[in-house]
């Protein structure tokens, strides 16, 4: 089989939808698919060099709905290479290029009687872009208007239209049919995500993360490895951490409600003397609200000498900081999947997540971590039963996150179940 993925951008910075591409690919070879990648970067784009896939780069892309005029002449002259095309994410110019260039392709072949010409099958994965959230968020108020009148326009024709819409995960499955009407896709599947088992550990990992943290000097920490955004909950985490950091009471005493900010913390939270450390990597330290964060951090003793942003991690960095972690955590008020937190399950560690990432059920469900409310007394609950935990619980949590991983988030099996929605 061969498939056409088309995507806006293969950035490693955008995350999400272009990993699990790169994640995805590899397992497909094995499978006999072929597949090719069409994306409005720029071809001098350094990043595109290391994937060992085929990339058409028809950028760059111009202004919010990045278009490009390339798009549209390059599908009509090569989807008839492929049986299957699949669009990732919506809202942008390449999921309505591909339904013109469809339509384009069978009003040709209606009218001239081509009728030998294939049209391969469309599909569309959203990658949690129809979830209610983002129509719900009272910073999307505008944005929230624009999809409205862009859906009734545009997006409802792309979904409803398609020969099926592929999801990661029933959770995102299901919210999909909250926020927009028209909705009656002709198929929905749940194909599931997957990664690749991670390399094992090596100590050039330890050694590499090391150089990119060195004020860490080998403490145990919590990881949060994900975007510096205001959607992933990074400030509640860090008022939250603030306050058991500044806390005086003894172990294992019973928890209270705690303050919304940092200044009016009160020392009531138990907590051991020897809390872990707090690394905070990704991307978006440079945008205002990457700053106010760091400036949270540099204004509070406790957290200057506890919190560390050693920024975007990758390759052997990325996983000696999987590996080294007591637990990873990430309190998000929206994730469709999360592969980040699928990466840290893979490496046997436990994730202390919140109820707003897709995959919660599952998690809980295996044992292989904790999951709370994405508010401040849910960060708080997260942190305050993780070190709660006895070194045995910890240790066993560690293996079932591993088993959590083995049975719903292994690559092979996804890879199977993409190929079956295909071929249906």
């Amino acid at each position: 089989m061969n498939i056409l993925r088309v995507i806006a951008s293969m950035d490693p910075y955008q995350g999400g939808p272009c990993q699990g591409i790169r994640n995805a690919i590899p397992e497909l070879r094995k499978l006999g698919a072929r597949n090719e990648v069409v994306c409005l970067d720029s071809p001098q784009a350094t990043y595109l060099v290391k994937d060992e896939f085929l990339i058409h780069a028809l950028g760059p892309r111009k202004g919010p709905w990045q278009y490009s005029a390339k798009l549209v002449p390059w599908l009509l002259a090569n989807l008839g290479r492929f049986d299957a095309v699949v669009v990732h994410g919506l809202w942008l110019y390449h999921g309505y290029a591909v339904r013109k260039a469809v339509y384009l392709l069978k009003k040709r072949q209606k009218t001239r009687g081509e009728s030998q010409n294939k049209i391969p099958r469309l599909y569309v994965m959203p990658h949690g872009m129809l979830d209610p959230y983002f129509q719900r968020a009272k910073e999307r108020k505008l944005k929230a208007v624009r999809n409205w009148f862009y859906w009734k326009l545009v997006e409802s024709h792309v979904v409803n239209e398609a020969d099926g819409l592929l999801f990661t995960c029933e959770q995102e499955l299901q919210l999909a049919r909250e926020p927009f009407q028209p909705y009656s896709p002709r198929q929905v599947v749940n194909v599931g995500y997957g990664i690749a088992d991670p390399p094992a550990f090596e100590q050039e990992m330890q050694q590499a993360f090391a150089l990119q943290c060195p004020q860490l000097q080998g403490q145990p920490y919590l990881l949060f490895l994900s975007r510096i955004h205001e959607k992933k909950g990074v400030d509640l985490l860090l008022r939250a951490y603030a306050f058991i950091r500044t806390s005086k009471l003894k172990p294992k005493a019973e928890p209270v409600l705690i303050s919304s900010t940092v200044d009016e913390l009160v020392e009531t939270m138990p907590v051991e003397n020897n809390f872990p450390k707090l690394v905070i990597a990704g991307p978006g330290l440079e945008t205002p609200y990457g700053h106010s964060i760091q400036e949270l951090v540099n204004e509070s003793p406790e957290l200057h000498s506890s919190v560390f942003f050693p920024g975007m991690l990758t390759g052997e960095a990325k996983w000696g900081a999987f590996y080294g972690c007591e637990a990873f955590i990430l309190p998000s008020h929206q994730e469709n999947f999360g592969i980040a937190v699928v990466e840290a399950l893979a490496c046997g560690k436990p994730v202390l997540i919140s109820d707003q990432v897709n995959i919660w059920k599952e998690i809980r469900n295996g044992k292989g971590g904790l999951v709370a409310k994405d508010t401040l007394d849910g960060a708080q609950q997260l942190l305050q039963e993780w070190q709660s935990l006895p070194d045995s619980s910890r240790e066993s949590m560690g293996l079932k996150a591993r088993e959590t991983f083995e049975k719903c988030f292994a690559i092979r099996p996804a890879a199977h179940r993409f190929l079956s929605a295909l071929k249906v």
